[in-house]
């Protein structure tokens, strides 16, 4: 890019009106980040990011703080900062007004936090002696400054797997104030999570499309106990999280292989593998060598994050576009989703995939052995004509329990995160409890992630987060004060989200409790 280009860009952004003061500045500093030079990469690896087969979403040529960072908020708020000047909280007012000063603090890829702390946990030392209603009041302003404060709907909260009163009233100020931000995942634990703690949750996706619901047992087992959902619906360890996310684009992989599905597996998708890989190397290693974001930020300094529990996130796009080019060039008609021998296929490619990665060490990513998490990448706005993760292609998704019995077997795959998005027919209002049975059946089947929403509440459900359909309506005319409703704008023109297959649900007395 050269100056008058530079200038240029540089002026759209100041003039652009749909653009707030706050998304102006963001915009500008990432262009200003851009006219550096991209971290050295061998010609092949920057052809390949040049072409888009791999892909760095667009993070910056110089990456200076991590993509997502998950603060050990209740170590913070059991300590307090030093940084910050601020004592340890005494009580539940307290506590509120020391996360929304830290909050301000917290560096990622967005400009904003991407966690919030698990509430139910953080606030627990709190609430004692604190009646129903003061939480819930309290609790309420709270949310409300949120939404206000952090108006990006990439910022996330965790909840459950136990019940709690800080959970149940967070889904009644859910229902009440029906806003983006934050995003909720639901920990789900079949021996400690109750049936009516699940209806609540169940009842405020009718209204918000949020909570996601995760599979607790299976992140347990491959994050350990402090982990949370971030994001849209990313895994990482608390007091940790991922350098970065970079993704490989398995469509383009496969539009370039000549051969059958046997050699993509066995020879072309393992170059291709590791291209992204050194990507991958070259930005942990800039950030970490080069920018020295851990020697310096304050979070770690007080030991609020660790660079040993930091890891970083590879991931994958575009499988259904790659099983059905390989299927097709076989001369077979299956269709991913709907064929066995197709579907059997894309359980090869996730594995190979899994293996490479498995075996391939990564610098400063102590937090899962030395090497990335794979993670199922849900698309962004910009992205034509391709699938996002390893889902079934939006208007081709097949019945509920088909649905789920295709897709659940990929999820074992991916630590780091994978999400498959139902969309509900509203008569599931008359039948809650049997989409209480479907989520429970479907982390029975092995999904480690479950995602919901009606089509007519007032929210879309665009990659993991969600957006005011209000809000994307206006936002030619007048913008909008969330940063994230451009990307949605973006995804709603060229990735048709809201013509995903509306799904029936069937009645309590019909819905198996797993999918069968």
């Amino acid at each position: 890019m050269n100056m008058e280009e530079f200038r240029t860009r540089a002026r759209d952004i100041v003039n652009d009106p749909n653009l707030t003061f706050h998304q102006r500045k963001h915009y500008l500093a990432g262009l200003a980040e851009n006219a550096l030079e991209y971290p050295e990469l061998s010609p092949e690896a920057a052809e390949a990011l040049n072409k888009q087969i791999i892909c760095d979403l667009f993070e910056g040529s110089a990456p200076y703080r991590g993509r997502y960072i998950l603060p050990d908020y209740g170590k913070a708020l059991q300590n307090g900062s030093e940084h910050l000047e601020l004592d340890p909280p005494a009580d539940l007012d307290e506590a509120l007004n020391f996360l929304l000063i830290i909050y301000t603090q917290v560096p990622s890829i967005t400009g904003y936090p991407v966690y919030l702390g698990d509430f139910d946990k953080i606030l627990a030392p709190y609430v004692d002696g604190v009646s129903d209603e003061d939480l819930y009041k309290k609790l309420r302003l709270f949310w409300i400054a949120l939404d206000r404060m952090l108006p990006d709907a990439f910022v996330h909260t965790n909840l459950g797997p136990q019940d709690s009163r800080i959970a149940r009233a967070i889904f009644r100020i859910e229902r009440e104030v029906l806003q983006v931000v934050p995003n909720i995942s639901l920990k789900v634990d079949p021996d400690i999570t109750p049936d009516e703690m699940l209806l609540d949750a169940v009842h405020t996706v009718f209204e918000t499309g949020k909570p996601h619901f995760v599979n607790h047992p299976l992140m347990v087992r491959d994050l350990g106990e402090e982990y949370a959902a971030v994001s849209c619906y990313n895994s990482l360890k608390i007091g940790g999280g991922s350098h970065t996310l970079n993704r490989l684009n398995l469509k383009e992989v496969a539009l370039l292989h000549q051969g059958d599905a046997a050699s993509f597996v066995d020879e072309t998708l393992p170059h291709y593998v590791e291209l992204n890989a050194e990507l991958m190397e070259a930005r942990i290693r800039y950030l970490v060598e080069e920018a020295g974001f851990f020697d310096h930020d304050f979070l770690a300094v007080e030991g609020l994050i660790s660079l040993d529990r930091f890891s970083a996130m590879y991931g994958v796009y575009g499988l259904a576009e790659a099983v059905d080019l390989l299927m097709e060039s076989a001369g077979k008609e299956g269709r991913y989703g709907h064929d066995e021998e197709a579907n059997e296929l894309s359980y090869r490619i996730v594995e190979k995939v899994s293996n490479l990665v498995a075996d391939r060490p990564m610098p400063y990513c102590e937090g899962n052995d030395g090497r990335a998490f794979l993670h199922s990448q849900s698309g962004i706005d910009s992205d034509l004509e391709v699938t996002a993760g390893t889902r079934i292609p939006i208007g081709e998704e097949p019945e509920m329990f088909e649905h789920i019995k295709a897709v659940a077997p990929h999820h074992d795959r991916f630590p780091a995160g994978i999400s498959d998005i139902f969309h509900v027919e509203d008569t599931v209002r008359r039948n809650p409890s049997a989409m209480v049975d479907i989520i429970r059946g479907a982390f029975g089947e092995g999904m480690r992630d479950f995602t919901f929403n009606l089509a007519t509440n007032g929210f879309i459900r665009i990659t993991g987060y969600l957006v005011r359909k209000c809000d994307v309506e206006q936002f030619d005319e007048q913008g909008a004060r969330h940063g994230s409703t451009t990307f949605a704008a973006g995804s709603v023109k060229n990735s048709q989200v809201t013509e995903r297959t509306v799904k029936r649900v069937l009645s309590r007395e019909t819905s198996p409790r797993a999918p069968q």
